[in-house]
């Protein structure tokens, strides 16, 4: 159900016409015109929030609708519900707009540490499959964009209509009326992220230790005198721990966001020295809560970890991330928190869930604007231990886990 409230933008501030709200929100300025700084492109990163340049966007989308109508129309369908910047700036119609959309893509981009993983990411969006049908129809959509903050907190979507009036969107009922969604790709920029996070891992762990060559599962080859021919020689197996079945109760996620973007953050310690290990690892189909997923997907490589243990956790990506920063601020937590135990040898694997509660200690406070939620949960899982239809620490999760032992090629 669509709870909007349609107000009239006056004098720079709402004014609800022939009906009195409740409680007025905040006092709001709209801007008609993106700033000029962000349009040229020579803003700052930090010149204008994430929140603000899509508000911008959103407005100059209302002014702009009816020439970019046709467009959006041949580009969203029963098949995709976006309209990616880069197929919107090759098209004569879209162009001026595009090129507003341009400039913010690449702020953002830099903003988000990503800017050498892709080379756009933002889009126009139908906020949700039931709408297709009504604005396909000729239903006037409205123009929304995602607030600031952890989406916990917020109260309402805002959102402009073509008179460029604001409605107030409930956070939780997706709407009937259309809604187009000025957004970033979040499936295009996870994916960037998380090659982002654990590159700059890497890098960091590479400085400390430029002598450590990396541990290598690639097969080894020797010259055999007897026949003149490289043969391969023994390799070892690899111990594995597979996700076999994956469902969650709440993905956090408003409707505004789109589909669910979930990742894994596995933790546990070097094999050969009190560094700790964490593997930032892709989760691209648990789109939804309330559904069950079938991944047969590899998460942890024994190999890589000290013990026969290791912590999970599941978040899910949010606006606002800058993903080198998350990447620094994971693997500091992680290492002064093994740095303050005395001895780790000792405790073993119980070291684990240490250096876990840190990293969750530190997601609230540093390292997102709306800040990347957790999800839940999953404390030392064995390697060789079968997990079937087990609980995460916060219950949010419910998952099954096999091992597998990978032989090499015969």
């Amino acid at each position: 159900m669509n709870l909007a409230l349609p107000l009239a933008v006056t004098a720079g501030i709402f004014s609800a016409s022939a009906m009195a709200a409740p409680a007025s929100p905040a006092p709001f300025s709209p801007m008609t015109t993106a700033p000029a700084s962000v349009i040229s492109g020579s803003a700052s990163p930090m010149a204008v929030s994430t929140a603000e340049a899509k508000r911008t966007l959103a407005l100059s989308l209302s002014q702009q609708y009816q020439q970019l109508a046709p467009v959006l129309h041949d580009k969203i369908n029963q098949y995709q519900l976006n309209a990616p910047l880069n197929e919107l700036k090759q098209n004569k119609r879209a162009a001026p707009f595009a090129r507003s959309m341009m400039a913010v893509d690449k702020a953002l981009r830099a903003e988000k540490g990503i800017e050498e993983y892709t080379d756009s990411i933002m889009e126009l969006r139908l906020a949700d499959q039931s709408m297709l049908a009504r604005w396909q129809a000729g239903q006037s959509p409205l123009f929304a964009w995602e607030p600031e903050g952890n989406d916990q907190h917020w109260n309402y979507i805002e959102a402009y209509d073509i008179d460029g009036n604001i409605h107030l969107l409930d956070v939780h009922e997706v709407p009937e009326r259309p809604v187009l969604v000025v957004d970033t790709n979040s499936r295009q920029e996870l994916e960037a992220g998380i090659r982002a996070m654990n590159d700059e891992i890497k890098r960091l762990q590479g400085e400390k230790y430029p002598d450590t060559a990396p541990r290598s599962m690639a097969l080894q080859s020797f010259s055999a005198a007897d026949n003149g021919f490289e043969t391969q020689a023994e390799v070892p197996s690899i111990s594995t721990t597979v996700l076999t079945k994956i469902r969650l109760k709440d993905d956090q996620e408003p409707w505004i966001s789109g589909k669910a973007e979930v990742y894994a953050i596995v933790t546990g310690v070097n094999p050969t020295r009190d560094e700790p290990v964490l593997d930032i690892i892709d989760m691209p189909y648990l789109d939804y809560s309330e559904t069950d997923y079938s991944p047969n997907q590899v998460l942890i490589h024994w190999q890589r970890y000290r013990w026969s243990a290791a912590d999970m956790l599941l978040m899910e990506k949010d606006d606002g991330t800058n993903y080198k920063d998350l990447a620094r601020a994971l693997l500091e937590v992680a290492t002064a928190a093994l740095k303050a135990i005395p001895d780790p040898e000792v405790q073993a694997y119980a070291v684990i869930p240490q250096l876990t509660g840190k990293v969750l200690e530190a997601i609230p406070d540093s390292w997102a604007t709306n800040d990347d939620d957790f999800i839940d949960v999953y404390y030392t899982l064995r390697q060789g231990v079968t997990y079937t239809d087990y609980a995460a620490a916060g219950n949010n999760a419910t998952a099954t886990f096999t091992p597998l032992t990978i032989d090499p090629t015969q």
